[in-house]
Parts: C-alpha cells; structure tokens; sequence
C-alpha cells in the first residue's frame, strides 16, 4: 500500500500454506524508503531475496517478546512505544480491507482456485482504489 495516497499498489495470492515472509519481496515496487510488516515478517531482511532492496525493514516485535518487555525501564517502556507506533502505521493498511468487506460485501471467500480467486482479489482491490478516490475523481471532473 502506497502512504501517500492510501491505495493499494500490490496484490498477491497464494495458497494458505505460504508464509507471508516469502513473499515481501514481490509486495515492495522498489522505491520505498521505509516497509512496514507485522511479526510475521521477522527476518526478512536477511533473506536472500529482499537483499536488493533498499529500504528500512520495521517488523513488528512477536507478541510474548513484547509482553515480557520490563516497561519500568526507560530502555523498555521506549521499545514498547516504538512498537505502538509501528501497529498505528499498520493499521492504516487495514482501511482497503474494510472496504472490500462492508461496501462490497467480500465477507467470505469460496475457493474456486488459487487463480480465479487471485484475480477477485485484484478487481476488488482495484474498485476500492477506485472507491477510496471516489471524492478525487468527481472533483477533477467537476473542475
């Protein structure tokens, strides 16, 4: 997801058994500075495919690392807050997701191929860029 626009630049699909780290790599376009990812991401800078690129990784802590963080400690209680704002960046990925959900009702996925179902996934999340600038659009038609 681009930060400056809010919109969804990359989608891939793959089988329930693929691990998220495996494919960071095909989700950054190349000029980002800085990639945010959650725990399921830890380590992906030291993979051989994302060595290319040239970004800042912050991966968020595993929840029991964070958990068992001493926040009586400045040096604890700072890590704890880099963490919550490394969930607020985040969390702005989500906003797609409850637009393909409630605008256009995507609640439950039948599986009808790793393909057909990949390619529902790009047409949705291209109507919600479209949905997302929706305001935009009709401004510069307007104007």
């Amino acid at each position: 997801m681009d930060a400056d626009s809010g919109l969804v630049h990359t989608v891939v699909g793959t089988a329930a058994n693929v691990n998220d780290v495996t494919q960071a790599h095909a989700l950054v376009h190349g000029e980002e500075t800085d990639v945010f990812g959650d725990a399921g991401y830890q380590g992906v800078e030291k993979r051989d495919e994302t060595q290319d690129i040239d970004a800042n990784w912050h991966v968020a802590m595993r929840p029991g690392k964070r958990r068992a963080l001493d926040k009586g400690t400045p040096m604890g209680e700072l890590r704890d807050e880099l963490e919550r704002v490394k969930a607020r960046i985040r969390a702005k990925v989500e906003h797609p997701f409850r637009v393909i959900k409630r605008q256009f009702g995507h609640l439950k996925v039948r599986y009808r191929g790793l393909v057909k179902n990949t390619q529902q996934l790009h047409t949705l999340f291209a109507l919600s860029n479209l949905w997302m600038m929706r305001r935009r659009i009709l401004q510069g038609a307007k104007g």
